[in-house]
């Protein structure tokens, strides 16, 4: 790096950007800006990284094609679903280097790496005063032994600290205690001072973008390149500035804004992009809205939705006890960068610019499928009733119309309820992206609060569940003397984590259960997150829609989703008066008012033992401590991984390097989400991985969930494809995991033709529509795929995580030419395909494929290599990032 970039500010140093050039940096988006001073910092550790600080500095907002640069995190972020099988790669490739011959302490993080648990408590009791001890009992009973190889993963491995079950969810415990916004780390001898930038195992890692911490979502094989030091490439990107203006008006919360941002962008298209946000409305725009918006850049495709540093940043910062002299640190150090916004701030560039009228955001909720499928609040009513008898492929349920009226009467709590299509059985406050968020926690509280005094009660039928993103929120609540009114409606506390948001909304009663199966009803869920995709929620809730916790409440008091809320009430009281939603939300005033209660102490002290565990923690131990992990053939949650036995499986024609003769595994629509493709949730007893365990000896009330069994291969295989709602046109009409093998059209699971293909050397491909790999970063949507014996994935158009995912575990992903498709290729799936010109890779190449059957004639078409830079290319050859990391 240049000397002249360095600069020495009392007793620590920084890479001066203003130094470097002035002129040309404030043209640049601040986004880019800590790019730069990354690359600048970090240049004398790699030829790639040099070169990448002229293409930042030279960056143009409409170039059609722009060059790769290279980045290194400052820490990485874990959560535990996708914490474990990272750490059990980990050890896998400690055990690796040992059978080479080699040391195996050359696997271990080079930076800071946090993991909090966050994942695993489940809601299996939600109506006793004392759920959250009786579900975290559960917790720390059904995952023993992966806590146990975390408490290894702790001594085995420098850098790496664990949060302990109980205390929070990974971005709030982020947003309001880890995030530093500056950073200081000393390097031979010298004190250096630099942005505090994250790499994350989870999509929703951009909330903290809302702090002015630039980071994104990752998959955990990119996650272990980063930890290992490996510099992670990205094509320079577009950067869209997003501004708002007018006010929000009384009745509408954060997350309304939030759904209508997502759902704008989508629309817009912002697949891959960074969105920053700018102009003099964001000075009024409070840093737990700009949390909120950031949390759900992954629903709207955006990489990071950013929010640079201001006034409201150190304002944030104070409030949640961040000692003075840090938030002293990040002002100066901001403002002396150019990373500062303040009011006289010029515009930088932008590749495109998108308006919100603040004014215009009205009551919603987003669904019955989608987190982009915004509903105002009036109109959710006769959208769910068209819903219904509208076809799958037009996001409805495609009942017959014989069906629509059909409703059963069943015995809760000693009280006849009657079940229908559209009666709501889950109503979940969860997630970090609105329990971080005290304006719209405060307001739940007082909407509960306000139908506790009229006399309204919760129907049996409606499991409700309180489950914060940090310790900070029942300390606010208990303090306002809201925690007792939403008990009393049924929203007990029951644990500090992700709960219903990630699927782990625990079991509805038995005569649920058999009047739902037993008649087929469509019945929803409502909850407080950020993601609602088919299968996700709960088996038996076939629409989930995404709401603020007060509307959480007020649909469990009407207890369906199809209703008005606006025109029907909500029940009646004690008088027998009929009681509006309008008569039970709280005013701005009211919630002001608590707000200013919450101060900085209440913070320091809920942070204050964050790495500190409770008894139970503090009683599990590492079988040995040592630096290689001891497998045990017996577990059934960890096992080691057998990528390093797979043959380099591009490599399938050893002549040519083409792939010959492939099958298609599965024929996909458009949005196919990760969790269509590896589930997070239960594990249905007639499921391949459930026949599994059953056959293991494994009961059925044990086998926790798939993100649960993360760690076991030979589970998650077996999940792979295997998605309850999965909808393969190969299949035949039948929903889940099932396909057809060919040449002989037999009908069977997904795990089991690939078997079949395996022990015929055919290889597999899976084809797809648009925004393939949609939602969470989880790495076993391509790991499983691999497993299975995938070779490539050919899609219309990639989500950006699991495209990079699959290029790491070295699965090809190809794209369609634009205006092509299966559709219009006359693809039906039953063909033979060759992917050739493999043996001359190039970056966003050509690979031509060519689609044989016996009843037709040969259809030969072009796609895009989608591998984007040398980095990804050098990977992908090697077989993977894990192999490349070995070699």
């Amino acid at each position: 790096m240049n000397q002249s970039v360095l600069s020495t500010e009392d007793s620590y140093q920084i890479t001066d950007l203003q130094a470097f050039a002035r002129e040309k940096i404030s043209r640049l988006p601040f986004t880019l800006r800590i790019l730069l001073e990354n690359v600048l910092r970090n240049a004398s550790r790699s030829e790639e990284l040099n070169h990448s600080s002229a293409a930042i500095l030279n960056w143009q907002p409409h170039d059609s094609q722009r060059p790769a640069v290279s980045f290194i995190p400052a820490r990485v972020l874990l959560q535990d679903l996708t914490g474990v099988p990272l750490l059990v790669d980990l050890a896998a490739m400690r055990s690796e280097k040992a059978r080479q011959g080699a040391d195996p302490q050359a696997i271990t993080p080079r930076i800071p790496v946090h993991l909090v648990i966050d994942h695993s408590i489940q809601v299996d009791f939600n109506q006793q005063t004392d759920s959250l001890e009786r579900n975290k009992a559960l917790e720390y009973q059904r995952n023993h032994e992966r806590y146990q190889l975390l408490r290894w993963a702790q001594d085995a491995f420098d850098q790496f600290q664990v949060v302990p079950p109980g205390k929070g969810i990974v971005h709030q415990v982020n947003l309001e205690y880890l995030a530093t916004v500056v950073t200081q780390r000393t390097e031979n001898g010298s004190l250096h001072t630099f942005p505090d930038t994250v790499f994350g195992t989870d999509s929703h890692t951009p909330m903290i973008n809302g702090l002015g911490v630039l980071g994104w979502g990752v998959g955990g094989i990119e996650a272990i390149a980063a930890m290992l030091g490996k510099a992670t490439q990205m094509v320079l990107p577009d950067v869209i500035g997003l501004t708002f203006h007018g006010k929000l008006p009384e009745g509408s919360t954060p997350t309304d804004l939030t759904l209508t941002v997502v759902e704008r962008l989508r629309r817009e298209g912002v697949v891959g992009k960074f969105v920053e946000c700018f102009g003099e409305t964001l000075a009024a725009i409070p840093l737990t809205d700009r949390a909120m918006i950031a949390n759900m850049s992954p629903e709207s495709g955006a990489t990071v939705i950013y929010f640079p540093v201001d006034d409201e940043t150190l304002t944030y910062l104070e409030l949640t006890g961040r000692s003075p002299q840090q938030v002293e640190l990040v002002e100066r150090y901001c403002k002396q960068q150019g990373l500062f916004r303040e009011k006289n701030t010029p515009k930088p560039e932008y590749s495109g610019v998108i308006e919100i009228d603040l004014a215009a955001v009205k009551p919603s909720l987003a669904g019955p499928f989608r987190p982009q499928d915004r509903v105002e609040i009036p109109n959710l009513k006769g959208s769910f009733i068209d819903s219904l008898s509208k076809s799958r492929d037009d996001k409805g349920f495609d009942l017959p119309s014989e069906k629509l009226e059909d409703e059963v009467t069943i015995i809760l709590e000693g009280n006849p309820i009657k079940l229908r299509h559209g009666s709501l059985l889950i109503a979940a406050i969860t997630s970090c992206t609105n329990t971080s968020n005290p304006r719209v926690m405060l307001a739940a509280g007082l909407l509960a609060k306000k139908a506790v005094e009229r006399g309204l009660r919760v129907s049996p039928a409606v499991k409700c569940s309180l489950m914060p993103g940090s310790q900070v929120v029942t300390a606010y609540l208990e303090k306002a003397g809201l925690l007792k009114p939403l008990a009393l409606l049924g929203f007990n506390l029951t644990g500090y984590g992700c709960g219903t948001c990630i699927g782990n909304s625990g079991p509805l009663a038995p005569e649920i259960n058999s009047a739902v199966n037993e008649h087929s009803l469509i019945t929803a869920s409502v909850l407080s997150g950020n993601r609602n995709f088919e299968g996700r929620i709960h088996p038996l809730t076939k629409a989930s829609f995404l709401a603020s916790p007060p509307l959480v409440v007020a649909y469990a008091l009407a207890g369906r989703i199809d209703v008005d809320l606006i025109a029907e009430p909500l029940g009646t009281d004690q008088n027998g008066n009929p009681v509006w939603f309008t008569d039970l939300y709280p005013t701005e005033s009211e919630v002001e008012s608590l707000i200013k209660e919450i101060q900085p102490e209440l913070y320091q002290s809920v942070y204050a033992n964050l790495f500190k565990g409770d008894q139970a923690w503090d009683s599990i131990k590492a079988a040995q401590p040592s630096l290689l992990y001891t497998w045990d053939d017996q577990s059934t949650y960890i096992t080691e991984p057998p990528y390093f036995q797979i043959k380099l499986h591009h490599k399938a024609d050893a002549t040519s390097g083409n792939v010959l003769g492939a099958r298609v595994l599965a024929l996909l629509g458009d949005s196919i989400t990760t969790d269509h493709i590896s589930p997070a949730g239960s594990i249905p007893r007639s499921s391949t991985a459930g026949e599994y365990l059953l056959s293991l000896g494994v009961e059925e009330k044990d086998f926790n969930s798939y993100g649960a069994r993360r760690g076991n291969d030979r589970i998650m295989v077996r999940g792979t494809f295997s998605n309850i709602r999965l909808k393969n046109a190969l299949a035949l009409g039948k929903e889940g995991g099932y396909t057809r093998h060919f040449p002989n059209s037999e009908l069977m699971t997904i795990y089991d033709a690939a078997q079949k293909y395996a022990q015929e050397q055919v290889p597999l491909i899976v084809i797809a529509g648009k925004e393939y790999g949609t939602g969470s970063s989880r790495d076993w949507a391509a790991k499983g795929a691999l497993l299975l014996g995938v070779k490539a994935v050919i899609a219309e158009s990639f989500e950006r995580i699991h495209r990079s995912n699959l290029v790491g575990m070295g699965i090809l992903p190809l794209e369609f030419l634009p205006g092509e498709n299966a559709h219009t290729l006359g693809l039906t799936g039953e063909e033979r395909y060759d992917l050739l010109g493999l043996d001359q890779l190039k970056i966003n190449g050509n690979c031509q494929v060519r689609a044989s059957r016996e009843d037709a004639e040969c259809v030969i078409f072009n796609t895009t290599v989608r591998i984007e830079t040398e980095s990804e290319l050098t990977s992908f050859l090697a077989g993977g990032i894990l192999h490349e990391a070995l070699l």
